[in-house]
């Protein structure tokens, strides 16, 4: 059965692969985002600005056609947010009013429209935590958010559980785990293996950060896992969702350096310590496995080859 869907941050890295999967299933996904965009169902909104993010409901707001009164969404999956550790650091305005400002507007307005949501927090919300990460982690264990973007985050899963328990708003919570593929554009604060390509593609030398370790997931994978929660919505659950490739950091700038034919006495210094990041993230995603199908199917040398190809193109490098 189609359902109608509103994906915020739906032109983003993450957000543009969720879209196309679940249009391919045949839903009607609205996009929201401050890029621009010649999609059809593109809204532009700043979801920091609540009489924006109201906009949505109300009607009156231009896209690329003109918004209708009461417009009503079965789901809403909130992507939209500043992203990572540096970037929060730099610009922790944006983040703190983008990340829990931007959420408490969406939970504002599902809290009136009755919607069902899907919320967005990271594996940052783990922390120093140096065990398997599972779920249930975050319950009973005391846990040190090690920087801006992961302590945001953690706010807003706090922030969902309490309009549920005070609204019965009806919410799924989700962790990502370290994702990364085509479609990512390059900044200095973005993922690492991003970050990586794009510098080896460019000649331009990078930090490797020693006995650090990532469970990284390719990015179909985890679009595929995400378009299923809406086709078995259990609310008041949290997941993980990761891959199964457990890595060092060293080991995927190895697989960077072979596959673009670069050298790494020229590119790679080695570091021992990055101040306030995650030694180790190792994921426990039996939960998705269970409810949502999650599979990993693109092993990491896949997935950092499919990533270098589509770089090459879009950079014509």
């Amino acid at each position: 059965m189609q359902k109608k869907i509103l994906v915020t941050g739906g032109l983003g890295a993450v957000g543009q692969f969720l879209v196309s999967e679940l249009r391919n299933r045949g839903h009607l996904v609205y996009i929201v985002d401050l890029q621009h965009s010649n999609d059809p169902y593109y809204i532009r909104c700043d979801v920091s600005k609540y009489h924006q993010v109201e906009r949505i409901w109300t009607g009156g707001g231009w896209t690329n056609g003109y918004l209708p009164k009461g417009l009503k969404f079965d789901y809403v999956y909130h992507l939209a947010a500043e992203f990572g550790r540096w970037n929060g650091e730099d610009y922790y305005e944006n983040l703190w009013n983008t990340n829990a400002v931007g959420t408490k507007n969406i939970i504002r307005m599902q809290e009136r429209e009755g919607f069902k949501a899907v919320y967005f927090s990271t594996s940052e919300v783990y922390g120093d935590y140096m065990g398997v990460m599972s779920e249930d982690v975050m319950e009973n264990v005391e846990i040190k958010q090690m920087n801006d973007y992961a302590m945001s985050k953690w706010v807003n899963e706090m922030q969902v559980l309490n309009s549920a328990q005070q609204f019965n708003t009806e919410s799924v919570r989700v962790r990502l785990f370290n994702t990364y593929g085509p479609g990512e554009p390059y900044s200095p604060y973005r993922s690492v293996i991003c970050l990586f390509c794009y510098r080896a593609l460019n000649d331009i030398p990078y930090t490797v950060y020693k006995g650090y370790k990532r469970t990284s997931t390719y990015i179909s994978d985890m679009a595929r896992t995400l378009g299923n929660i809406c086709e078995n919505f259990n609310a008041g659950e949290v997941y993980n969702i990761g891959g199964e490739d457990y890595h060092s950091i060293e080991e995927a700038s190895d697989i960077i350096l072979r596959l673009t034919g670069k050298k790494e006495k020229d590119l790679v210094t080695y570091k021992d310590e990055e101040i306030l990041t995650t030694k180790q993230k190792l994921v426990d995603c039996s939960k998705a496995i269970r409810d949502l199908n999650h599979k990993h199917t693109i092993s990491l040398e896949e997935g950092i080859s499919n990533t270098i190809n589509w770089m090459k193109k879009h950079y014509n490098l």
